[in-house]
């Protein structure tokens, strides 16, 4: 049975500090890409699926409801995976459809027209914050950090500034 290591909202999906960062140290052997547009096209699937063969790790690219099928059909299999997507809607949809979320990395949100920076890396808009703040009482762990070695911020600590 595989396990959910890590869900981050990252809207660059798999880079640099995702790939050398957060998944060594973290028991994890699978990153899976939770994106719609991203799962429907085949070139960019092409792209981050083939990344794979030089890291060493597992890389999948499913729309919402595919990784919901494969959890439901699966528990991910021996894979201990961090789950990536681009926005906190996404992340709110699939947990509404039972996806068990413990923990929520906010890591990497360009800044948008009336959103606000709460790290350096993450900027997020009022809607955003609703949607955290239903996760929050939903009881998900919710935090915001960049990179492991860098100090972390809580969710509850994130809404004194915003």
């Amino acid at each position: 049975m595989g396990e959910i290591v890590l869900v981050r909202v990252d809207d660059r999906l798999i880079h640099g500090q995702v790939m050398t960062k957060w998944s060594r140290g973290m028991n994890t052997n699978a990153l899976f890409v939770v994106d719609n547009a991203t799962a429907k096209d085949p070139f960019m699937k092409d792209i981050y699926t083939m990344s794979s063969s030089s890291s060493g790790m597992t890389i999948k690219v499913f729309s919402e409801d595919e990784v919901l099928d494969y959890w439901t059909k699966t528990n991910f299999e021996k894979f201990n995976a961090i789950l990536l997507f681009k926005t906190i809607a996404a992340v709110d949809s699939v947990i509404e459809k039972g996806l068990p979320v413990k923990r929520l990395n906010l890591g990497g949100i360009a800044k948008k027209a009336d959103s606000k920076f709460v790290i350096p890396t993450v900027a997020v808009k009022p809607a955003d914050v609703e949607l955290l703040k239903k996760l929050d009482e939903k009881g998900v762990d919710i935090f915001f950090q960049t990179v492991p070695d860098t100090k972390s911020v809580t969710f509850k600590d994130a809404l004194k500034s915003l």
